[in-house]
């Protein structure tokens, strides 16, 4: 045990800090070894680790990104303590659905640029950093209306009749003393180091002063004392917080220095965090005249409460008492002040603490969480969001119906996620703060894309990509098929991601290599693996649906969720199953709940949306909207979105969509040659203009096509331009040049004849060598010899 090095400090270092300032001790000069000849040069100063994560300048202290709050590498050996802690709340699994358990990877959700806060997607408005002085209340003391006895909650401290109410004195109930005066004045010294300016908040648990530490530089220090000193509960969570919170330490939480004691109360003493909480953010958006935070805003400050949510859940603690109120905006972070209900995850017979309208229903009688805290978050989202009128009594326990939520209505994802999130049951909550915060991300890409139209694409730690894109078919001669044909059942089940595989399955290495094989080759060799593991028959599952043996994916899946009721997987291939089947009617709901239990994933929404195309074509439109203006890596979302405005009669609509799929994509030749047999095949002579023919040739022009599938299209241009020229929409070529050739009917039925007799020597089938030579023999044009 040494003495503190600090000027002025009386205190003795334990465990690498100060007991009485909380500093760590000032390093001496290093020790020159008496036998050496030469004088040793001076160790290297440690400097901190680079963040790892992707566009993040900060660097890794006491195991967190100074910039992003991410955690540094992990190290290569815990003591035993920590490794029972990680396990007991990291990978053991309360929920009946888990969807975090088979993640290979995850999506950050951590900030990258200055000013940027959610996920680095957000940039959210500063708030400006407050003069600690500023903050002191000239006359500190609780409302009438919030005295409560502390142990029968029956109102005390209230104004009877001429007679002010005392701030304190004995609950006329229960007899229980209550006292709500400050403790300290300004100008007390409190354990020899902190001199106190006044009171600046009041909260559920204390009151809270501003002090300077004498110690070290007078900076500003907040003291928290307790509100009743007559409340058990409030002295044992004082007294606990002793025990926590010395250990905490994130970016997101308010860092604790000391705990001192003065006239026989306890205070804890942490940094000053000067801003606004969310609260305050609040009330002062809607004092300006808007109802609610942006939603965007809102998301970026709960996936930063979900980082220090899993820091807490990772140390076996819970938060407990979660509300705009204990989270506080300085500048461009976000902290989480007011630990004062924190407690252990074993402690069963502590004292609860939460508040009406956030806390969970299970509370009292199962006691706090994870799932519980969680809870919290998406209470305090819904708050933040919209006018929840009736949060703290009629909707105390539940949501509003989204009809009665326009921001829901607008929000199907956010909506969903908050109903996850805020389940009566704990077992179909979010089951981790990671899981919570990833699914949190990928509705926040949908909003940020609706608000500004630009895509926000990231890959997913839950389904692969999407496999492949249905084209479109080219026609024959006088072929009346849709240029966007319906997609066959079957067909669109097998280019739906695939679930990732779980990468702790002993055979998880061996089937990813077994990626680029073909369905049959893939099921002869799951079928041989030396180890059935849980992956491997849930390969097999998958693949059985794809070579059309439902009868026995429906097989292995009912074994496999025998074994694993908890793998959401189970069900989606039961779903792809029915859906590959032509089954929609029953697959539909059942991805319409994995969409509620992923809310943030895209897999659930495009297949839901496909089963929704002849059923409910509005819905499946807008599903499918939502997915190509947040990520056009899913080309089945461009193509189901053109197919329903076709189907609807808007042939533009349907030809923009399919020009929006980008230059880069290797889907960008079938887009575009769809977008040409959309704007003529099927079309009535009479709806089209010159511009229609014109853009649809040079359209085709453009792309880069084998001959046989440029002539196929070419032939349906001309054959469409011809038809309209025989109506006598034409002008003697005088609207343009369509493949080369005028818009007239003589240079159209030359090249029509041309393009035929081409197709003819293509082909490699008598029949249809033999239509195309009569077609051309039916379009020559005709001569007088």
């Amino acid at each position: 045990m040494n003495d503190c090095t600090q000027p002025d400090c009386a205190g003795t270092v334990e465990d690498g800090y100060c007991v009485v300032c909380g500093m760590p001790p000032t390093p001496g000069p290093a020790p020159t070894p008496a036998s050496a000849a030469a004088p040793a040069s001076a160790p290297a100063p440690a400097v901190p680790a680079g963040c790892a994560q992707p566009g993040c300048s900060g660097a890794v202290e006491d195991g967190y990104c100074n910039v992003c709050g991410a955690p540094g590498p992990t190290p290569t050996t815990l003591s035993r303590a920590a490794s029972a802690r990680a396990g007991t709340t990291g990978s053991t699994r309360t929920g009946s659905t888990r969807t975090g358990s088979v993640r290979t990877g995850s999506s950050r959700t951590t900030s990258g640029r200055r000013g940027m806060l959610g996920a680095g997607l957000v940039e959210v408005p500063r708030v400006p950093y407050r003069d600690p002085s500023s903050a002191v209340l000239r006359n500190p003391e609780v409302a009438e209306r919030k005295r409560y006895c502390s142990n029968c909650g029956e109102p005390v401290g209230r104004t009877r009749g001429d007679r002010q109410g005392r701030p304190e004195g004995f609950c006329p109930k229960c007899r229980t003393r209550f006292s709500f005066t400050p403790k300290l004045s300004p100008g007390d010294l409190i354990a020899g180091q902190y001199e106190v300016l006044g009171c600046i908040a009041h909260g559920g648990l204390g009151w809270i002063y501003l002090a300077r530490d004498k110690n070290v530089n007078d900076r500003w220090v907040v003291l928290k004392g307790l509100l009743d000193t007559g409340d058990a509960d409030a002295m044992a969570a004082a007294i606990a917080e002793r025990a926590f919170l010395s250990e905490v330490e994130h970016p997101n939480i308010v860092k604790i220095y000391n705990f001192v004691q003065h006239a026989g109360d306890d205070y804890i003493v942490m940094e000053y965090v000067g801003g606004q909480s969310l609260k305050d953010i609040l009330t002062e958006r809607r004092t300006a005249g808007a109802d609610a935070l942006p939603l965007d805003q809102a998301i970026a400050y709960g996936l930063e409460v979900l980082q220090a949510f899993g820091y807490l859940h990772a140390q076996g603690l819970v938060y407990c008492d979660f509300k705009p109120d204990n989270v506080i905006q300085s500048e461009e972070q976000l902290r989480l002040i007011d630990l004062g209900g924190v407690r252990r995850l074993d402690d069963q017979d502590g004292p609860i603490y939460g508040t009406i309208g956030y806390q969970a229903p299970e509370i009292a009688d199962l006691g706090p969480s994870v799932t519980s805290d969680l809870y919290t978050v998406g209470r305090a989202l819904a708050v933040l969001s919209f006018p929840f009128k009736g949060y703290t009594d009629k909707y105390a326990t539940k949501l509003p119906p989204r009809e009665e939520v326009p921001l829901l209505q607008r929000h199907e994802s956010f909506d969903r996620f908050l109903r996850r999130a805020t389940h009566d049951e704990p077992a179909e909550r979010f089951q981790d703060a990671a899981e919570m915060a990833e699914q949190l991300t990928g509705v926040l890409r949908e909003v940020l894309s609706s608000k500004d139209g630009r895509p926000r694409p990231a890959s997913s730690g839950l389904f692969g990509p999407e496999r492949f894109a249905p084209g479109t078919a080219t026609a024959t001669p006088g072929d009346a098929r849709s240029a966007l044909p319906p997609v066959p059942p079957a067909e669109a089940a097998n280019s739906l991601p695939v679930p990732v595989t779980d990468g702790t399955d002993p055979a998880a290495a061996f089937l990813t290599g077994l990626a680029s094989l073909e369905p049959m080759q893939v099921a002869a060799a799951v079928a041989a693996a030396p180890e059935q593991t849980h992956e491997v028959r849930l390969t097999l599952a998958r693949v059985s649906v794809e070579l059309g043996e439902i009868a026995m994916a429906w097989k292995l899946l009912d074994e496999l969720a025998d074994e694993r009721p908890d793998d959401w997987r189970i069900e989606w291939y039961r779903a792809l199953a029915l859906l590959a089947d032509g089954r929609l009617a029953e697959a539909e709901p059942r991805f319409d709940r994995l969409y509620g239990l992923v809310p943030g994933e895209i897999a659930p929404k495009l297949a839901l949306a496909y089963c929704r195309e002849e059923r409910a074509r509005t819905d499946a439109a807008r599903l499918y909207q939502t997915i190509w203006r947040t990520d056009q890596n899913y080309i089945n979302a461009a193509f189901g979105l053109a197919r329903t405005h076709l189907a609807a009669g808007d042939r533009a609509a349907a030809v923009e969509v399919l020009d929006s799929v980008p230059r880069t994509s290797i889907r960008r030749v079938p887009a575009q040659a769809a977008a040409v047999a959309t704007a003529v095949r099927g079309r009535p002579p009479a709806e089209l203009t010159a511009a229609d023919l014109v853009g649809a040739g040079d359209r085709l022009a453009a792309l880069d096509l084998d001959r046989q599938r440029r002539d196929r299209l070419a032939a349906e241009v001309l054959e469409a331009a011809l038809a309209w020229v025989r109506l006598g929409r034409g002008d003697g070529g005088q609207g343009g040049s369509l493949l080369g050739v005028p818009l007239a009917e003589t240079p159209l039925r030359r090249r029509l004849e041309e393009t035929y007799r081409g197709l003819a020597r293509l082909s490699h089938d008598r029949e249809d060598r033999r239509e195309l030579i009569d077609a051309a023999n039916a379009v020559r044009p005709r001569t007088l010899l």
